[in-house]
């Protein structure tokens, strides 16, 4: 049974970045879909980011396009947060499952995810 663990959250300032990395244990990340998720608080769990480590294709939520970068060396999945806002502030999850190649279209649906993180919180303040 594969699992997951992050760290690399914090507290930082508006325009700050943060590499958060999920590793895996107890087996690998091979042709999963591995996704972040965040949950603010009084907030529904958001989909944030997904790679594939089948073939490395990446999926972004709108808010973070272009700020965020996901990344995988097979073992850890990393989540590199540029431009922070203090609309990031969340408790970022990673989470890893096998997906049909049709069900990435709709990758951000936390049903899809068999293996879940415990969570690290990101907080961005001034």
């Amino acid at each position: 049974q594969v699992q997951l663990a992050e760290s690399g959250g914090g507290t930082v300032q508006p325009g700050d970045s943060l590499r958060l990395s999920c590793a895996a244990s107890g087996g690998t990340l091979d042709y999963h879909a591995v996704a972040w998720f965040r949950q603010a608080p009084g907030k529904e769990r958001e989909g944030v980011s997904c790679i594939s480590t089948t073939d490395g294709r990446t999926f972004y939520a709108d808010s973070v396009k272009g700020r965020f970068t996901t990344s995988t060396d097979y073992k850890t999945v990393y989540l590199q947060m540029n431009s922070l806002k203090p609309e990031d502030t969340a408790v970022y999850y990673c989470a890893a499952g096998i997906l049909p190649r049709s069900r990435y279209n709709n990758w951000y649906i936390a049903l899809y995810y068999d293996y879940w993180g415990q969570g690290t919180q990101v907080t961005v303040s001034s």
